[in-house]
């Protein structure tokens, strides 16, 4: 697809999962404009890797949580473009209980907020100061990325992974792209995809995972149909399914688990049955 004349703002794009998204509409064409926050390491390796692979791209360091910064990233990209495309709401902040420990202790007196403020607050300020620029365009689309934590909260096996301020924030996710999907409609698309264990994200090559017993990590594994987490790349493809390619799909809400959701308990074969069987 040729996406040469579209704008694309994808916050996280230093991290993996925000790289992959970033690889797929650049390698298409697409300008990326890309939030910067932290992850500094993360940040000069991606400025790198894009430059050399020739992407159009615009930085700006800004943290998304506050409204003027958000502001005034919205004038610049109405200054330099006068529009926006894609929406990619790839932001959040969640504390994994294996690596945190609970709210109680003092080095996590800020990370109650620091979940909601990440995981909703940004994205609304994002949706709500880019939806000027979304209409200047004949065909618009948001996706709000989030966690099965807003469907499983600290569950199962999942209690390890997953936060209470960070569960509570990923379900109000659901809410607002049904919301915005109201109010963007008819040029505007609006959805969400709701991910489970993805390697760097969840999953594999994260601290979190690094900290669980081998018996912690089988037990998520087995809760998953598929039997395995899923790769940045593969969640990638599916963002830009629906951002590019899905035109008649707003207000929807895409689980992409390995079947984690609804994994765990066994389906049996049937049963013989207890009634006597009669010749017809």
């Amino acid at each position: 697809m040729n996406l040469q004349d579209k704008t694309v703002l994808i916050p996280g794009a230093a991290r993996s999962i925000g790289r992959s998204i970033a690889r797929k509409f650049g390698d298409d064409g697409a300008t990326l404009i890309l939030p910067l926050y932290d992850w500094k390491e993360s940040i000069q390796e991606m400025k790198r890797e894009f430059d050399e692979r020739g992407y159009k791209t615009v930085y700006m360091a800004c943290d998304l949580r506050d409204e003027a910064t958000v502001k005034e990233l919205s004038r610049k990209v109405d200054t330099q473009f006068g529009k926006l495309d894609f929406l990619i709401n790839n932001i959040e902040r969640g504390g994994m209980p294996i690596v945190h420990g609970s709210y109680d202790l003092e080095i996590n007196k800020e990370q109650w907020d620091l979940e909601i403020s990440t995981t909703l607050k940004a994205k609304w300020l994002l949706f709500h100061h880019f939806l000027p620029l979304m209409q200047k365009t004949q065909s618009a689309a948001v996706l709000n990325i989030s966690s099965i934590a807003g469907l499983i909260g600290r569950s199962g096996p999942a209690s390890v992974l997953f936060n209470d301020a960070y569960s509570a924030a990923n379900r109000a996710v659901s809410s607002f792209t049904e919301t915005w999907a109201r109010e963007g409609a008819p040029t505007i698309r609006v959805n969400e995809l709701i991910l489970g264990l993805v390697d760097s994200r969840h999953g594999k090559n994260t601290r979190g995972w690094a900290e669980m017993t081998e018996s912690e990590q089988n037990n998520l594994i087995g809760h998953t149909l598929l039997g395995r987490t899923a790769l940045p790349e593969e969640v990638a493809e599916l963002v830009y399914f629906i951002c590019c390619q899905a035109t008649y799909m707003t207000g929807a809400s895409v689980r992409m688990d390995g079947g984690y959701f609804v994994g765990g308990e066994k389906t049996s074969q049937y049963p013989s049955g207890i009634l006597e069987t009669h010749s017809p």
